[in-house]
């Protein structure tokens, strides 16, 4: 019994690091998306994701699913807009999707890039849409016409799930977001 007990306070002692390591506003935000998700909230009620909390998200979220394909990830917020910002290997990106590029492309996609999407966002009546104004890589501004090759020839392709530029239902009673310069309003409706 003494072992078992002393087993189990190691076991304590060795994940204590692991649980205190994730941050405060990760846990608020996490909260709030289950309080969203599990639809607990009354009609009419408002919940704010401040700009920290998203980006606290973001951080655990790629250290989780993108391991060494993205760094210093962050989010800036307009009005109505996104900013999203990182550096990012778009090989190893690749290679953690399952989807490994091919000795020509990993050679070509290697190393870190910083990169720069810039969206508006509108909604109301329970859709929203999505508008990507530009994207910047490594410098290279690209917007208009060929930004919009790009998404429709690799972008939709490689991601068939993206909704980019046309309107989509938003889910959990979810009436509209209201994208702020400090954070993003999610209004519940009926």
């Amino acid at each position: 019994m003494r072992r078992r007990i002393l087993v189990v306070l190691a076991l304590a002692v060795l994940a204590a690091p692991l649980v205190c390591s994730v941050s405060p506003e990760y846990q608020a935000v996490v909260h709030k998306f289950s309080l969203i998700e599990h639809e607990r909230l009354k009609p009419g009620a408002r919940v704010t994701l401040t700009c920290s909390e998203l980006n606290a998200y973001a951080r655990q979220e790629i250290a989780e699913t993108a391991p060494g394909a993205l760094w210093n990830a962050r989010l800036s917020l307009g009005s109505g807009t996104a900013t999203a910002t990182a550096l990012i290997d778009f090989g190893k990106l690749r290679t953690a999707e399952g989807k490994p590029p091919g000795w020509l492309m990993s050679h070509l996609l290697e190393g870190q890039r910083p990169v720069a999407i810039t969206a508006r966002i509108r909604s109301s009546g329970g859709t929203a849409t999505v508008e990507v104004e530009s994207v910047e890589i490594s410098g290279v501004i690209i917007e208009g016409r060929v930004l919009d090759f790009l998404i429709q020839n690799y972008l939709l392709p490689a991601y068939p799930d993206a909704k980019v530029g046309q309107p989509f239902g938003l889910r959990h009673r979810i009436e509209r977001l209201e994208v702020q310069p400090s954070a993003v309003g999610v209004v519940i409706g009926q």
